[in-house]
């Protein structure tokens, strides 16, 4: 489904490097997809849904989390990063189908790592 989107992050240096390690994934095993999904909605609302999103291009950890891992392997950490590599515009907050859209993007990356 998102084959091309993949395709282009490997080509890059920075996100080729995002991995989850043996502990992320046994916190994904032990939580379950599903409740990954939901922090993932909830980053994604309180983080990047806003027109301005406070810290913008600092809001995503780099660690602490498979989400924030994910985020950053998909280009998905930051308003900036959103318009790079989705296409999503700046300056406005994002839509359901957006929010919906990049979960999804985000629980792939998850997918393919486990």
């Amino acid at each position: 489904m998102f084959e091309n989107l993949f395709q282009k992050l490997q080509a890059s240096p920075f996100r080729q490097k995002f991995k989850l390690s043996e502990q992320d994934k046994a916190y994904v095993k032990e939580k379950g997809i599903e409740v990954i999904r939901k922090h993932a909605q909830d980053f994604v609302l309180q983080r990047l849904s806003a027109a301005l999103p406070k810290n913008d291009g600092k809001q995503t950890p780099m660690r602490g989390h498979p989400v924030f891992k994910a985020q950053h392997a998909t280009g998905c950490c930051c308003r900036g990063c959103l318009y790079k590599w989705h296409h999503i515009p700046q300056g406005r907050q994002l839509s359901p189908q957006e929010q919906e859209y990049i979960v999804n993007v985000l629980m792939e990356w998850i997918s393919r790592q486990l």
